[in-house]
């Protein structure tokens, strides 16, 4: 599923305009990335985590020419599904 199908799903079951549906997407998506940005958790219950983890510097391997590389360490955006989540998806 895409953003648009998301949308139009949303609208469907709220029965919202998609105008208003896609407002509300992108707030949550903006508050979400804001927040990560800010290295805080966003905790969902019974939906999921999303968290920032840090990933170390590692030794990687260009595949077109064979040769190392160093990959340097950054910080990466994480999702952990809550219960809920897992149990509805089971």
């Amino acid at each position: 599923m895409n953003k648009a199908k998301l949308v139009e799903s949303m609208a469907k079951i709220t029965k919202l305009p998609k105008s208003t549906c896609k407002d509300c997407l992108e707030a949550f998506i903006t508050s979400v990335g804001g927040s990560l940005k800010g290295n805080k958790p966003v905790v969902l219950t019974g939906f999921g985590t999303f968290t920032v983890m840090k990933r170390k510097s590692r030794v990687g391997v260009n595949p077109a020419t064979g040769k190392k590389m160093q990959i340097p360490a950054k910080k990466v955006p994480k999702f952990r599904a809550g219960k809920a989540l897992k149990a509805l998806v089971k």
